[in-house]
């Protein structure tokens, strides 16, 4: 066991002896569903966690849950060809500025 585990223990046990961990949200039941997380590096999965809960996302995750899956559904309605050609191309562009946002805070982090 690392230093850092040893040390996270500690402290956890002290807060569970002061009764700090009593009252929580969620406290008796079972985790959340997370297995989008699983491709998720850890430290990414928590930051967009936290920012979820303060109700905040970032720009990649907007566009991939909101924009992009609108896009998509609005396709599937379509049956005009010029229609579905215009929509094809706004969904591309979509994905391209979530793949570029992701690119970018992934070079942020790595600094």
């Amino acid at each position: 066991m690392s230093w850092l585990s040893r040390l996270a223990e500690r402290r956890m046990q002290a807060a569970r002896l002061k009764g700090q961990l009593q009252g929580l949200a969620g406290e008796g039941q079972p985790l959340p569903d997370r297995t989008g997380d699983a491709f998720v590096s850890p430290g990414d999965a928590v930051g967009f966690r936290i920012m979820a809960e303060a109700g905040v996302l970032p720009e990649e995750i907007t566009l991939k849950k909101k924009q992009a899956q609108a896009q998509r559904e609005k396709l599937a309605t379509l049956t005009d060809e010029m229609e579905r050609k215009a929509a094809l191309a706004e969904l591309a562009r979509l994905e391209m500025r979530q793949a570029m946002a992701e690119e970018a805070r992934r070079a942020f982090l790595k600094g």
